[in-house]
C-alpha cells in the first residue's frame, strides 16, 4: 500500500465563529491535489483535531472524500488516547470508505511500549483499512520504539509509520527491523532529505500547502540518482521548513494561507491566529522565497 511521496497533513479551515468551513475545505482540498500531494491527512495535529468533534471529523473526511475521489487519496486521523474510541473512529471512516487510517501515539497517559503495541494491534485487527502509525514524541510524551514498531510492521494491515521524533537513528533503526514493503514517512518537513537516505519514502508535509510541486520534485530527483539538485531545492526551501515553526503549527501555515488570498487564519481556542508581528516576518520570508 503506498500513499505517495507528499502527503499533505491538511489544516481546517473555520470561520469568524469558529465553526467548520466545509465550503473553503473543498476548495482548498482541491487546489492541494492540483499543487503537488498524494494523499491528504485529514483532521490530524495540523488539522487542530485536538478542538474538533467527532461528528465535524467525519464530516471533513466525507466532505474531503467526496472532493477529491479518484484524484487523490484521504487518510483520515482517527487516533485517540482512548483504545475503544480509536477502533470506534476508525472503523465509522472505513465505513465512508478512506484510504487509511492516522493512529498517533496515545498523548498524556503514557503507556509503557507492551501498552502500545496492544493499542494499535487492537485498532488494526477491528478494521481492514490501512494503517499509518505516528510517532511524535515531542507532543505525546511517548515514543514508540524500533523493536515495537517492527513488531507492529508484522500486522497486515499497519502498512506505514509517519516518523516525527526527529531522529535519523530512530529511522535508520526501524528501516533496519522491519519488512521491505512497510513505508517510513518523514513527520518534518526539514528532514525529508536526510530521512530518504536512511531508507523513508516520503513525507507529510505542512509546507505542501505552500511549495507541494517544489517538495515532489526534491524527492522525485532523489529517487532519480540526482541527490545533488534534491539538495538544491532542500536548501531553497530550508528558510520556509523553519519559518512554518516560528509559532506553534498550525499557526504559521494558516498565516501564510492568508497572506496567499486564502480566508483561513482562524483557530479555536487554546490556539491563537498569528499576531500582526509574526504575520510580518512571514510576509518577508514569502517574499524572500518569491512565494509571495
Amino acid at each position: 500500500m503506498s500513499f505517495g511521496n507528499v502527503l499533505t497533513a491538511m489544516i481546517t479551515p473555520f470561520d469568524q465563529e469558529g465553526k467548520v468551513n466545509y465550503a473553503l475545505t473543498e476548495k482548498l482540498a482541491d487546489h492541494l491535489v492540483n499543487s503537488g500531494t498524494d494523499t491528504l491527512v485529514v483532521c490530524g495535529t495540523t488539522g487542530e483535531s485536538p478542538t474538533l468533534s467527532w461528528e465535524e471529523e467525519f464530516e471533513l473526511f466525507r466532505v474531503v472524500r467526496q472532493t477529491v475521489t479518484g484524484r487523490a487519496k484521504v487518510m483520515a486521523g482517527t487516533g485517540s488516547n482512548s483504545t475503544q474510541e480509536a477502533i470506534t473512529a476508525t472503523q465509522k471512516a472505513a465505513a465512508l470508505g478512506l484510504d487509511g487510517s492516522l493512529q498517533v501515539c496515545p498523548y498524556y497517559n503514557k503507556p509503557p511500549q507492551e501498552g502500545l503495541y496492544a493499542h494499535f494491534r487492537a485498532i488494526a485487527e477491528a478494521s481492514e483499512m490501512p494503517i499509518m502509525l505516528y510517532n511524535v514524541p515531542g507532543r505525546t510524551g511517548v515514543s514508540l520504539a524500533p523493536e515495537t514498531v517492527a513488531k507492529l510492521a508484522e500486522v497486515p494491515n499497519i502498512v506505514a509509520i509517519k516518523e516525527a521524533s526527529g531522529s535519523l537513528d530512530q529511522v535508520s533503526a526501524i528501516r533496519a527491523l522491519v519488512r521491505d514493503d512497510f513505508k517510513i514517512y518523514c513527520g518534518d518537513d526539514s528532514l525529508t532529505l536526510p530521512m530518504l537516505s536512511v531508507g523513508a519514502v516520503g513525507v507529510v508535509s505542512i509546507a505542501s500547502h505552500l511549495v507541494g510541486p517544489a517538495i515532489q520534485a526534491m524527492i522525485q530527483a532523489y529517487r532519480a540518482g540526482q541527490p545533488q539538485k534534491a539538495a538544491e531545492i532542500h536548501l531553497q526551501l530550508f528558510p520556509l521548513f523553519r519559518g512554518l515553526f516560528w509559532s506553534t503549527n498550525p499557526l504559521p501555515v494558516k498565516a501564510c494561507l492568508e497572506l496567499l488570498g486564502w480566508d483561513v487564519n482562524y483557530c479555536r481556542l487554546p490556539l491563537m491566529p498569528a499576531d500582526a508581528e509574526l504575520k510580518q516576518r512571514l510576509a518577508q520570508l514569502l517574499t524572500e522565497l518569491q512565494i509571495l
